[in-house]
């Protein structure tokens, strides 16, 4: 159980994540599960133009391939590639407590997160992160 949720017995049994119980419950939206893994300080900072680098890359999981199009056309717009690791089931593979959340933009893994100024997480270093997952 996750402090402040409650007890949700989909969630606590791993029956389901968050984005898929959510899915559920908004059954004429198309749910895609994205920004997830990254503190929000650092997508102002970690942006950058396409072909870039060191141009960051987030993850993005969803159900409707029309949905996750658009969503990593905005992502691109924002200065991100994307890592489409599949349906929101597989959006689990960077949630709280796994190896794709939040660590691989950051600079140094043992600061404080408020301190921590990022650090870009390309296509490769994302990947090998949420395989880890």
């Amino acid at each position: 159980m996750e402090p402040g949720r409650g007890r949700i017995p989909q969630l606590d049994t791993g029956e389901l994540t968050e984005s898929e119980l959510l899915q559920r419950h908004l059954t004429d939206a198309h749910v895609v599960k994205a920004f997830d893994n990254i503190f929000f300080r650092h997508l102002a900072v970690l942006a950058r133009p396409a072909g870039a680098p060191d141009r960051s890359a987030l993850p993005v999981a969803g159900d409707d391939a029309a949905a996750k199009n658009a969503v990593t056309a905005l992502l691109d717009t924002l200065g991100y590639d994307t890592v489409d690791v599949g349906p929101l089931a597989e959006g689990r593979r960077f949630q709280p407590g796994t190896p794709a959340y939040g660590t691989p933009c950051l600079k140094d893994p043992h600061a404080r997160l408020r301190e921590d100024p990022g650090s870009p997480a390309g296509l490769a270093e994302l990947r090998r992160a949420l395989d880890a997952a």
